[in-house]
């Protein structure tokens, strides 16, 4: 992942954009395990003995046949996995609070009773429904929480859900060690060395964390995840492994990869009840093989150019819109700056243009659209007099926000006209007032002196360099303007402009001419020296 920083040092990403509190908590109730914890809450409401509560083993567990119940109630009776799936939503319930536990403090559980199966038939407290929650489950005289409230709920079972995907399971972490698991698939308790394991949580859990992240900075930046593409689980993975400055991975770094995508995909499997991610599983052939070590095999493959069929088979996975939220709150609580559209509607135009450089252009859009909706106090006249001040400035960054400025006032209407005509013969903006006028075919409006026009090249060059870098259509206009403009440089190199030397080295550089890039350069050495 690659954050911009603020100026306090905290991480920033890209912005996205989010539905509504209110769609964010349909999404939330509508993910198959808080919908089946939903559920569950409210069998509970009416299925203990005075119709409320039911019985529990150790940890809020459910008792055998609760269960058995359990997955009858949610229409899993005929699934093979009915019981670890009912397990799962019960356990979800609890972690999120829609279930409180009142263990019995006379009860104690029979340790001999404890037979390695997912619950125990020994009863040590009672499951009630939340009260403050009885809304969301069956009671008919409460009101359904806030979404901000469904939301919360939400992300408290996120947490732990995502703690087990970091989490391999006890045999997985015993498989490497030997003498520790018998042929007969039983734990032989004298020979388990935890110093021996093989797993770090932490980095465990990094790992995973990573991978979220970088999932949602492709959501961030590309416009095809953005509008709903998935993300091959090798793009994914490789993200996350292979450096940055490799240009051909190692056979050693490719088997990582591989690893990685197998893990990624024990995970996503673990998360796409929660809502968190929509995710197309590995293929099973292809699991298959690495349960047979010829994982070098599949790197190799994976090495190689596999076309969009072959890609599919690895695994397909992008974050939701509920996803993209989850993400985002636990980047917050961690401390990093994650903006999302609509943020800045409120914010003084100086933060506006500030920011806005690092938004897709969709998303600019939707911003500059609700800054100015946020102000129909001031009027369209207004919030353009106040973006024009704040454009102004002589800094390194000042370039851009006016760059930035103009993009924001091309979505102003016919109203903002008078306050781009009082800043006319304003040298740093009335460059970009004219172009603002011309466009919308105004009259009466002065030519600009030869001053004004070399000071507004030097600004835009600027501003483009520092936003887009140097791409080919600089090239082509360094060129165009070099064209136009008879001796050009022994004018250039006289702008009063802070960036004049950078810019005209920045021409030398780039023009496609041997002659008119050293005049480039020299008109740069003057421009300094002077």
């Amino acid at each position: 992942m690659n954050p911009h920083m603020t100026g306090d040092d905290r991480p920033t990403l890209p912005p996205v954009r989010l539905p509504s509190d209110a769609e964010l908590a349909r999404d939330a109730l509508a993910a198959p395990l808080l919908a089946r914890a939903v559920e569950l809450t409210r069998w509970a409401r009416r299925g203990g003995p005075e119709g409320a509560g039911v019985p529990v083993g150790a940890g809020g567990e459910l008792l055998s046949e609760q269960l058995k119940e359990a997955a009858a109630h949610l229409g899993l009776g005929g699934e093979e996995e009915a019981p670890a799936l009912a397990a799962d939503a019960w356990n979800f319930a609890v972690d999120t609070g829609l279930l409180v536990i009142e263990e019995d403090q006379e009860g104690e559980a029979d340790p001999a009773a404890d037979d390695g199966n997912p619950s125990s038939d020994e009863p040590v407290g009672l499951a009630t429904p939340e009260a403050e929650l009885g809304g969301l489950t069956g009671d008919p005289d409460e009101a359904m929480p806030a979404p901000a409230d469904i939301l919360e709920l939400w992300l408290g079972g996120l947490e732990t859900v995502l703690a087990d995907a970091a989490t391999p399971s006890f045999e997985e972490l015993l498989g490497g060690i030997e003498g520790a698991v018998g042929e007969d698939g039983e734990i032989n308790t004298d020979a388990i060395d935890l110093d021996a394991m093989d797993w770090d949580p932490e980095e465990e859990g990094e790992a995973l964390d990573s991978a979220l992240g970088n999932l949602y900075l492709l959501t961030a930046t590309e416009p095809a995840v953005a509008a709903g593409s998935m993300v091959p689980l090798p793009v994914l993975a490789a993200s996350m492994i292979v450096p940055e400055d490799m240009d051909e991975p190692t056979d050693e770094v490719l088997e990582e990869v591989s690893t990685a995508m197998m893990r990624l995909d024990e995970q996503f499997r673990m998360l796409e009840p929660t809502g968190l991610v929509e995710y197309r599983p590995v293929d099973e052939a292809l699991t298959q093989e690495a349960a047979e070590d010829e994982e070098a095999a599949a790197a190799e493959e994976l090495g190689g150019d596999l076309d969009e069929e072959d890609v599919s088979r690895y695994g397909m996975v992008r974050l939701t819109p509920l996803g993209l939220h989850g993400v985002r709150a636990r980047m917050r609580e961690a401390g990093m700056e994650v903006p999302a559209v609509g943020d800045l509607a409120d914010a003084g135009a100086d933060r506006l243009l500030a920011t806005l450089p690092v938004y897709t252009e969709d998303n600019a859009r939707s911003e500059i659209e609700g800054w100015f909706a946020a102000r129909e106090k001031e009027g369209t006249l207004g919030a353009a007099r106040e973006l024009l001040a704040a454009a102004r400035g002589t800094d390194e960054a000042a370039p851009v926000r006016r760059l930035t400025c103009q993009q924001a006032l091309s979505l102003a209407g016919p109203e903002a006209e008078p306050a781009l005509r009082e800043v006319l013969e304003d040298r740093e903006l009335g460059g970009l007032a004219r172009v603002w006028l011309a466009e919308r075919g105004a009259t009466d409006v002065p030519q600009p002196d030869e001053e004004m026009v070399f000071w507004l090249t030097v600004d835009t060059i600027a501003a483009q360099v520092a936003t887009a870098g140097e791409p080919e259509e600089l090239r082509e206009l360094v060129r165009d303007l070099v064209d136009q403009h008879a001796g050009f440089f022994d004018k250039a190199w006289r702008v009063e402009h802070p960036a004049t030397g950078d810019v005209l080295e920045t021409m030398g550089r780039v023009h496609p001419d041997k002659h008119a890039a050293k005049a480039a350069r020299k008109a740069a050495f003057k421009a300094r020296s002077r």
